[in-house]
């Protein structure tokens, strides 16, 4: 595995061109630019990341072979029949959790999500759309423990660095067995909860990425690790060996 340099301005440019091309035969053509530009540095990124991720967040882990998404795009059930994915994302999940995640599969808990595509970049944290049992294991939690979720929500460095949590498919009611007025109301018409932030250029080249995602991970941390407890994975003081 080589060492990550960052990604050079060919990365982008070539999800652009692949959006105007997107079949197979210009891919093939291009694939040495997807390895040397995309695929490489990606897996080199996630090696590194992993590294640090060690003494950040020990349950929490990227492997080369299974925390990169795949550029394929599945069709089956699409009316959009374009073969490839326009972006390239790395997933960091908990350790304990199931040999699918990092992939395209439901099951798993809160993690670290990086993208990269065209026109920009992020690292995205949380859980996104959670299957039901793994939704209803988080709204338990939550009426339990509202002023908790609360907390780690509002804390001064988690809001300067990534905001508010993402409004993205927000219930205009609250789910069925919970009355107005509950003291989590605000947080059970979530069904996703994900918190990201913007990469500039200058952090997706540099070199320096790994250290740059390493920090981010720490600020939101409380947050994987409060989601996470709800749905039954712990946190680490130490890297289990082999994982």
């Amino acid at each position: 595995m080589t060492s990550f340099v960052g990604f050079r301005p060919a990365a982008q440019r070539f999800f652009r061109s692949l959006a105007r091309h997107n079949e197979r035969a210009w891919f093939e053509a291009h694939r040495d630019l997807y390895e040397a530009e995309i695929r490489g540095p990606m897996r080199a990124l996630v090696e590194e990341v992993d590294v640090q991720l060690a003494a950040v967040a020990p349950e929490l882990v990227g492997d080369p072979r299974r925390s990169m998404f795949r550029i394929h795009r599945d069709i089956r059930f699409s009316k959009d029949k374009s073969p490839y994915k326009t972006n390239a994302g790395c997933w960091f999940y908990h350790q304990d959790a199931g040999k699918g995640v990092g992939q395209e599969a439901d099951g798993g808990g809160a993690g670290v999500y990086f993208h990269l595509d065209g026109s920009g970049s992020f690292i995205a944290g949380g859980i996104w759309m959670p299957p039901r049992p793994t939704l209803a294991r988080i709204r338990d939690a939550l009426s339990e423990d509202p002023r908790g979720f609360e907390a780690v929500t509002r804390r001064p460095a988690f809001r300067r660095r990534f905001g508010t949590l993402s409004q993205e498919a927000m219930l205009t009611r609250l789910p069925r067995g919970y009355l107005p007025g509950h003291p989590a109301e605000r947080w059970l018409r979530y069904q996703s909860f994900t918190i990201s932030r913007r990469l500039p250029v200058r952090e997706i080249s540099s070199p320096r990425l790994p250290a740059t995602l390493s920090r981010d991970v720490a600020v939101m941390l409380p947050f994987i690790r409060w989601l996470n407890g709800a749905v039954g994975y712990q946190p680490k003081t130490a890297r289990r060996l082999g994982g």
